[in-house]
């Protein structure tokens, strides 16, 4: 049985619905698998030792990441490269499945980019555009963006784009990082 960890930035809460997602499938599978947020501040605390792959994900805004990524891929770098590891990038411009390919997703680049750690495997996973819970500046900004890019700029939408069946077998696919492992 493998124990995963999955650590995640949230900023309104769906990339932390997503990370909770992929949990409850690893755990459906038959296996172990803890959530940390990286803004708990409790990661002195984590038992890397004790786990057989990592997961960590984070959301875009704005067209970038929070500065508390870099601060967490920087301090804890050799330990995410020690074990089977995945990084999932959280994107409203995945809603265009050419989005969703690695080469094609400029944030997943820029992440690459200014990241010290250099994940094994990445997955980008559309987001969710949810105007009426946003502060208006940022439901503003949004919104010219989204006009920039053809994408909904109604200030009362809300849209999941993320597709939860492919979460599910993204959960799995971090398991069979581990197996894949064990076997080489």
């Amino acid at each position: 049985m493998a124990k995963t960890l999955v650590i995640y930035y949230s900023r309104g809460g769906h990339t932390a619905q997503i990370s909770r997602a992929i949990a409850e499938q690893i755990v459906h599978s038959g296996h172990q698998c803890d959530v940390v947020n990286i803004l708990d501040n409790n990661h002195a605390d984590i038992d890397w030792a004790s786990y057989d792959a990592i997961a960590l994900g984070a959301c875009v805004l704005y067209g970038s990441y929070h500065k508390s990524v870099f601060e967490f891929v920087t301090r804890y770098q050799a330990e995410l490269s020690s074990k089977p590891n995945s990084f999932f990038c959280v994107n409203v411009v995945a809603r265009k499945p050419e989005k969703r390919i690695p080469e094609n997703n400029k944030y997943l680049q820029k992440f690459m980019e200014l990241s010290p750690w250099t994940p094994q495997d990445v997955k980008i996973i559309p987001g969710k555009v949810n105007y009426p819970s946003w502060t208006w500046y940022d439901s503003l900004a949004i919104r010219l963006i989204m006009k920039m890019t053809d994408g909904p700029t109604d200030p009362t939408s809300v849209i999941d784009y993320t597709d939860w069946d492919d979460v599910k077998v993204y959960g799995n696919h971090i398991v069979s990082l581990v197996e894949a492992e064990a076997t080489s």
